[in-house]
Parts: structure tokens; sequence; C-alpha cells
């Protein structure tokens, strides 16, 4: 259904995290899907560009919040830059400091501006150690596509609201090789320990997904991890590193060809999922409650830590806090539970 908006330039303001970009992607998918004659311009850090890059009415503004757009009168600089692409209203996304400030400019010029409820009370109930509140959240999701419908718009998420593959570059095939078997993206590392599965067993999930020799395992990291997943490459006859090998364009790409993604509560499982990919995640002291969730997967494919055993869980939102004792949450979760959920996922 159209509404009377739907002409409309919408400045949609997300600067980070990774993750939390890519679950912009459905949102914007599908308030386009239902207002069809909108434009949208995303402004963000210069490098997650290439994930809004064929997206039909979406343009791309870089925040150089290091730079130009440093401080208050960056940011003033930035809200010139940005009124000048005849905006007419403005959704903020992230609610942070720096996106209240370009906000205030906006408003101050007249512009109509709505932003995130984040629901940071109920996220501290769910995660605090005493009269913990424990119940699923609204999805952030959800609270994207609320600030849309606070400025008017329809927006009805579907599990369709996902992007399509992207063509492999020769660069990537190469990589890959003429390789017939399904292939398995595993992210293995997380911003925090709270939420990262031990190497060590990580390793084990690896070796029993070699040993059936049944797929290529694509192993995911930044460039400071090469030389930890080279160990796993250099052990495992099929699995591949390709940390550090490709540019953030070329990786979304191999990334929309996965069959299946392993990943930690990451940034990683919310890139796969914008491209309705099969994802699976691990989850130590955060819990999928909390709202961050990868769009349109089953919650039978999160791999949660054993409550009975440490019952304060979720003990954070990020992963980065837990009381003592809760070091060891992950190893909860054994290598056989996550190898016989790839096998499950896989088969399905």
């Amino acid at each position: 259904m159209m509404t009377e908006q739907s002409s409309k330039h919408i400045l949609v303001i997300r600067l980070s995290a990774m993750g939390d970009v890519a679950m912009t992607v459905p949102v914007i998918n599908a308030l386009l899907r239902e207002n069809p004659s909108v434009k949208i311009t995303v402004v963000s850090r210069a490098f997650l560009k290439p994930i809004f890059d064929g997206i039909p009415n979406v343009a791309f503004f870089t925040a150089d919040v290091k730079g130009k757009h440093k401080g208050i009168f960056g940011l003033y600089k930035l809200y010139k830059e940005l009124k000048a692409l005849q905006i007419d209203v403005v959704a903020d996304l992230h609610n942070v400091l720096r996106s209240n400030i370009l906000g205030t400019y906006f408003k101050a010029g007249g512009f109509k501006v709505c932003k995130i409820d984040k629901g940071r009370a109920e996220k501290k109930a769910l995660t605090r150690t005493k009269d913990k509140i424990f119940k699923q959240l609204k999805t952030t999701h959800e609270r994207y596509a609320d600030v849309f419908k606070q400025l008017g718009y329809n927006v009805s998420l579907t599990k369709e609201d996902v992007l399509a593959q992207r063509e492999l570059t020769p660069k990537i095939i190469t990589f890959t090789g003429n390789n017939p078997k399904k292939w398995i993206g595993i992210a293995p590392f997380a911003a925090f320990a709270g939420k990262t599965y031990p190497f060590e067993l990580m390793e084990e999930v690896v070796s029993k997904l070699n040993a059936t020799k049944q797929y290529s395992i694509i192993l995911f990291g930044g460039p400071a991890e090469k030389k930890q997943l080279a160990t796993l490459e250099n052990n495992y006859e099929t699995a591949i590193n390709c940390a550090g090998l490709f540019s953030f364009k070329e990786e979304l790409a191999l990334i929309s060809n996965l069959d299946v993604m392993l990943s930690m509560d990451s940034g990683n499982a919310h890139l796969a999922a914008m491209f309705g990919r099969k994802v699976i995640t691990i989850w130590g002291i955060t819990h999928p409650y909390a709202g961050f969730y990868p769009f349109g997967q089953p919650i039978e494919n999160a791999l949660l830590a054993d409550k009975e055993k440490y019952p304060l869980l979720p003990t954070s939102i990020y992963g980065n806090k837990y009381p003592k004792g809760y070091e060891n949450v992950l190893e909860t979760i054994t290598s056989q539970v996550v190898f016989d959920k790839i096998v499950e996922v896989l088969d399905m």
C-alpha cells in the first residue's frame, strides 16, 4: 500500500557497526517493496558501502567521522552536505551521540527526525543478575521498522526481503576452485571472549567436517586472524582461509554464495542472513532474546550455552560482561553438537 509519504527522500543514519548496518538491509528492502517511489540515502562509514551495492533507489553517503566530519563542527558540515541532497525526513537507526547531534541540526532546520528506541531498560532487565526478566525482546529489525513507521511508511518484514546472490569474481573462483562440494563458511571470532567459541573446540568441528570429505570449509576473519586460521587451513585439506585475501565487496560476494554460515553472535551472521543464506549461530553469555538474532533464521539454528548450568545467562548484550565463574559457558556446547547441526541444516 502506498502512503502519502511515498515519493519522499529518506536519510538513514547508521554509522556503525558492521552487523548493525547489515541488519538495516531487509528493513530497507521491505520499505522499498511497499513504497517503491521512495528514495533512500544511507549515511555510514566508507568501508560499509558495498553492503548497499545494487539496491534500487538506495544511495550511500560517507560519513568521515574521524576526519572532516569529526566533532560538532564536522557534523554540522555533514548536515549541510546531506541537506544539499534534498533530504525530506530523517531515520536515525543509531541513536548515539553523533547521530543525535546530526539529528538536532536537521530538527533545527525544520526536518522531521525519528530515532530508534533501543530498549535499553528492557535489555538491562534481561542481562542483570538479580530480578532478571527473561523474555524475548523486540528484534533490532522490528525496532528499525518502527522508526520508518513513525515517519509514516508501511513496513512489513518478510523472509523474502533479502539480497540476491552476487556474482563471483575471477579472483574468488581461483580461490575456491571448481568445487562441487557444499560451501560451509566458518567465522570463529567475535569482538569479545564472552561470545567467542573456544578455538580448540572449533578445530574439532573443522576436523569432523574435514573427515567427511563432503564439504568445502571457507574460513573467515580479519587480517589479524589470518595466522591463527592458517593453522586450520594447513591441518585440514578441505579448509581454505580467506582472511585478508579479499576486499569487503569480494567477501560479500563469497558470503552470498555459501550454503551455510557458522558464526558467533557477530557481524558475519548478519552479512550471511541479509543474503538469505542459512546461518547457524553460537551463543555464549549473550542470547537471541536481546533482539540481535540474524534475519529470517529459525531459532533452532541458535546453539545456546547451558542455562541450567549457568542460570544467570544472558549476562551481557555485547559479550563483554560476565560474573565470576561464567568464563567457560561456551564449553557447554560440544563440537559434536555443532557438527550435527551443520549436517542437519545442510540436509534440509
